[in-house]
């Protein structure tokens, strides 16, 4: 019984000692847990006064949009026809070309909102 456990330490002693052993520790690839995108797929993103950012998604040819928050999403209706406001009860999202703010009743939720340089 001592002479099986004897030769199976002894040929693992001698197989350590073969050559560089690399023992892959992570077993998901090759290079360890990625990091991914945390940015919605279809989505632009608007950069904001007071460090604040949104994310914004068309929808329905434009007709709306889907506006994701840190804290929420939220679907917003466009106001009038051909308008470039989208507003759902007191939130109001105001887009133009260059520049867009968002609007909760009475104060400015997100002030000086520009979309952010695509790099794809």
């Amino acid at each position: 019984m001592k002479f099986p456990i004897a030769g199976l330490l002894a040929g693992i002693v001698v197989l350590a000692g073969c050559g560089d052993m690399k023992i892959k520790v992570w077993p998901f690839g090759a290079d360890g847990p990625r990091e991914h995108s945390r940015e919605p797929l279809n989505a632009r993103e608007y950069h904001c006064a007071a460090n604040k950012r949104f994310y914004l998604r068309t929808l329905d040819g434009g007709e709306a949009v889907w506006l994701i928050l840190p804290e929420r999403e939220v679907r917003l209706e466009r106001i009038g026809a051909g308008s470039t406001r989208y507003g759902k009860g007191n939130l109001v999202l105001d887009l133009a070309a260059d520049k867009a703010s968002l609007n909760d009743g009475a104060s400015t939720a997100y002030a000086d909102c520009k979309p952010a340089a695509t790099e794809r």
